[in-house]
This record gives structure tokens, C-alpha cells and sequence, in this order.
């Protein structure tokens, strides 16, 4: 799209690719057929997108050892020959694709800027003389770089106790590492990770014993399953969502000996009553509800407790109908088809009705349930 990269052969950042393919998924889930090629540039950013939701990367070290090409190549080629023609620097560009990866080429007849990842740094070299002079040189080892940093990792302290747990939406993943987890799995519902995706979680953690949360009863047989895979020992937790995840994890006190510490999550997990507002995938009759598909329904203690056509409605029958005197805390994580404002709302209607009661609501952000609540 930008003159200066089409003259150099290259494409852009691939920005407008993305919002194309975007607004390809946008044109089947609203149901349209047709394909058009002009692109829609009405998308524009959401306006309640909150910069508290971005995550930090953070890097897998346990694949720094699939380095295919060692050495990080990087040069200007100058004062161009004559009579080069642009065809020359394409030519140029595929005799690197050969023999490497990464490959940047970007420049015109009067100077081209060179980036490849090659095991033949010095065949790079030469084929860019073919074109000019070399100017500010570059090359890095990066098998070094890779085993510096395993050092690195190998040189932590091995610290008694780790934790790892699975949960889906951004929300709530943030929640575990506040709480000082180790690692997240994405998994949940439609999504459930294998024994050997959590055994290689739990093998990044320098730690002796480690604690895993499946928070979800079809996760947990895997969990059961990865102990055989990894080199530290796992304690599973059977927590079976995540508001039991979150209270096990709130239990944790490094201080004590494994078995309080397993023991006190234990209790923790089961003194938790969870209920959940989500939607009829289908048209059928089951707890004395005759629902259609897309009716909002509640969920606790594994029945369906109410119905309506509005989630904050539900979410409120549901606790009703849950809450006892023994609960003094309600906490409300709503998912990425809520927004702040409707949560907010409900908040305040459930504190004025339940004054005895702490009500507080979390952004989870997780997919299919518009509100899990937890209540203790």
C-alpha cells in the first residue's frame, strides 16, 4: 500500500490484511454470503477497550532450543554498480530465502537494507557484493544468546512450591497471576487442554511440588494423567470452576507444611457455592424449564434454577434462590459479552438488597457464561 515499500518489492505491516480477514468473520457470523473485495473501513476501535486488558508477553524459554539458523545477519549494501536493474535486488532476495529465514530486503538502486537468519553468513555476504559495498556489518550468534538465557533459567532458585491453573478469558487469567500463579492454560468449557499441555506448563516452574488447578471436572483426569509426564510433582486440586480455582489459591500459605496446605485448599474449593448465568444451545425441556435456543438461563448446583431473556434478570433470580445466611460475600466475574455498565448495575442493585452482604463484580472475560458467581 505505501509507495516507498511497493517500489521495494516488500508488502506493509500487514495491518489492512487483518481488518480484511476480520471483517471476513464479521461478514459470516452476521450471515453474509455475498464476497465483496472492497473493504469496509467503517470497522473502527471499540471505544470501551481499556488498556488494563492488554497482557504482558511473556516469552516461552522452554522453545529456545529450535533454533534452525544460528546467526542473526544484518548490513547495508552501498554505492550500488552500475547498471543494476531492480530485477537484481529480487534476484538478490530469493539467493537469501535459500539459504536462510527472516529475510528482510527493503531498498531501491541507491542503498537496500539486509536482515536474514542463515547457518552461511559469509554466502550472504558474498552475494551482496555482487551488488555493492557492505556497510555497518552485523552478525550475532543467536545459539549463544539461546544457551545465556537457559543459563539464566538454570541458575534460579528452586523455590518448594508452584502453582498452575487453567481458565479461560483475559479476566480471568489476570486474576491467577495477581494472585501470584505460575502459569495459565487456556482451557475451559469447548476447550480442554491435554496432559502433556500441562505437564509442560508445570515444567517451567523451578519448583519441588507444584499445585494444579483444572477448574472444570472434565480437565481434571488429565491433570491426574500429567503427573507421569512431569519432573516435578503435581498435586491436583480437584477445583471444578474457577471461582473454586480462586479460593484455593486465596488458601495457599507457603508457610505451612504440604499436607495443611493441601488441606486447606480442600476446604476452601468446598466452601464455595457457585452458580452460573449462560444461554440454551438448543430447543428442550429439562428441569421443569421448556427453553428455546438462545433463552439466558441460570445454573446452580448443577440444575437449572431460572430463566429469562435478560442476563442481569437471571443472575439475580439465580442468587435469590442460592443465597442463604450463612453467605456474606457474592462476587460476580462477567464475561466479554457483558459490559462494565451492566455489571455495575447489577452490583448495585444486589448490594441494596443484601445489605449484610459484600457484593463486588470482576471483568473474567470469559466466553458462553454472561456472569459466574461465587458466593461465600
Amino acid at each position: 500500500m505505501l509507495p516507498a515499500l511497493k517500489k521495494a518489492g516488500v508488502v506493509d505491516a500487514g495491518g489492512r490484511g487483518l481488518l480484511i480477514i476480520f471483517q471476513g468473520f464479521c461478514n459470516s457470523l452476521m450471515g453474509k454470503e455475498e464476497v465483496n473485495l472492497e473493504f469496509d473501513d467503517s470497522i473502527s476501535k471499540s471505544s470501551d477497550w481499556s488498556s488494563s486488558t492488554n497482557e504482558q508477553f511473556h516469552g516461552d524459554l522452554s522453545e529456545l532450543d529450535s533454533i534452525e539458523f544460528a546467526y542473526c545477519t544484518e548490513f547495508f549494501i552501498i554505492n550500488l554498480k552500475d547498471g543494476l536493474q531492480e530485477s537484481d535486488i529480487d534476484d538478490f532476495r530469493n539467493k537469501l530465502i535459500e539459504i536462510g529465514d527472516s529475510v528482510l530486503v527493503i531498498g531501491d538502486l541507491s542503498m537496500v537494507k539486509v536482515h536474514v537468519h542463515t547457518n552461511s553468513p559469509g554466502i550472504a555476504l558474498m552475494y551482496a557484493l555482487e551488488l555493492g559495498e557492505l556497510d555497518r556489518l552485523k552478525i550475532e550468534n543467536m545459539l549463544e544468546q539461546n544457551r545465556a538465557l537457559f543459563a539464566h533459567t538454570e541458575r534460579k532458585e528452586i523455590k518448594p512450591y508452584g502453582m498452575v491453573s487453567v481458565c479461560s478469558g483475559s479476566g480471568m487469567s489476570a486474576i491467577f497471576k495477581d494472585l501470584l500463579v505460575d502459569e495459565i492454560i487456556e482451557g475451559g468449557q469447548t476447550m480442554n487442554p491435554s496432559a502433556d499441555d500441562i505437564a509442560s506448563a508445570c515444567n517451567k516452574i523451578s519448583a519441588h511440588d507444584i499445585f494444579v488447578f483444572p477448574n472444570n471436572k472434565n480437565i481434571i483426569l488429565a491433570a491426574e494423567q500429567a503427573k507421569e509426564l512431569c519432573k516435578h510433582t503435581i498435586h491436583v486440586v480437584p477445583t471444578t470452576n474457577v471461582p473454586q480455582g480462586i479460593s484455593a489459591v486465596l488458601a495457599f500459605d507457603p508457610q505451612n507444611s504440604l499436607e495443611s496446605i493441601l488441606e486447606n485448599m480442600e476446604d476452601a474449593r468446598n466452601s464455595i457455592k457457585v452458580g452460573s448465568v449462560t444461554f440454551a444451545v438448543r430447543e428442550t425441556s429439562i428441569d421443569g424449564f421448556d427453553l428455546k435456543e438462545g433463552d439466558v438461563i441460570g445454573i446452580g448446583e448443577k440444575l437449572i434454577m431460572a430463566k429469562g431473556d435478560n442476563a442481569e434478570t437471571v443472575a439475580e433470580e439465580l442468587i435469590d434462590k442460592l443465597i442463604d445466611d450463612d453467605v456474606s460475600t457474592v462476587t460476580l466475574y462477567y464475561g466479554h459479552n457483558t459490559t462494565d455498565k451492566e455489571a455495575e448495575k447489577l452490583v448495585e442493585k444486589l448490594a441494596d438488597k443484601y445489605e449484610s452482604c459484600d457484593i463486588d463484580a470482576h471483568f473474567g472475560g470469559q466466553a458462553l457464561y454472561y456472569y459466574i458467581i461465587a458466593m461465600e
